[in-house]
């Protein structure tokens, strides 16, 4: 009898023990993702705080840009980019997160001072594209931008 119930047991956790391990590495998995996030969010805001300090080097109008090295995927999920702000037009922060399947989003301040330009662009999609960012310093302010390069 004792040897029925240990094998219902063994059999029992032959069942159960996969579908923790199944969560363990997705918890993992989902974890790594944000963290990548959070590294290309971080990447983008110190790239466009650096540009606006090239361009506000000089006293004179300057447009300075960046062409920015930007993983096509992480883990397997393509993601965007977006330049948030608030209604007066100042950058708020940068915002990256997941396109399809979970999605999972990760942000980062964009230092004060700076404005978005949503007419020359606040949101890529990655890809095997090139993205470039950009600051254009002119008399009403620092502008920031990100765009996919078109040849």
């Amino acid at each position: 009898m004792s040897h029925i119930i240990g094998m219902i047991g063994l059999v029992t956790l032959i069942f159960v023990l996969p579908i923790f391990y199944y969560s363990i590495v997705n918890n993992v998995t989902l974890e790594m993702k944000e963290r990548e996030l959070k590294e290309v969010a971080d990447y983008v805001s110190n790239s466009l705080w650096n540009l606006h300090i090239l361009a506000n080097s000089s006293n004179s109008e300057n447009l300075v840009t960046k062409k920015l090295t930007l993983p096509a995927e992480i883990r397997d999920s393509t993601y965007s980019v977006e330049l948030v702000s608030d209604q007066e037009g100042g950058a708020q922060y940068v915002s990256v997160c997941t396109r399809y399947g979970v999605e999972i989003r990760s942000n980062s301040l964009i230092f004060p001072g700076l404005k978005v330009d949503h007419v020359t662009g606040s949101l890529v999609e990655s890809g095997e594209k090139i993205i470039v960012a950009g600051c254009n310093y002119n008399s009403t302010g620092s502008y920031v931008w990100i765009k996919e390069e078109i040849y």
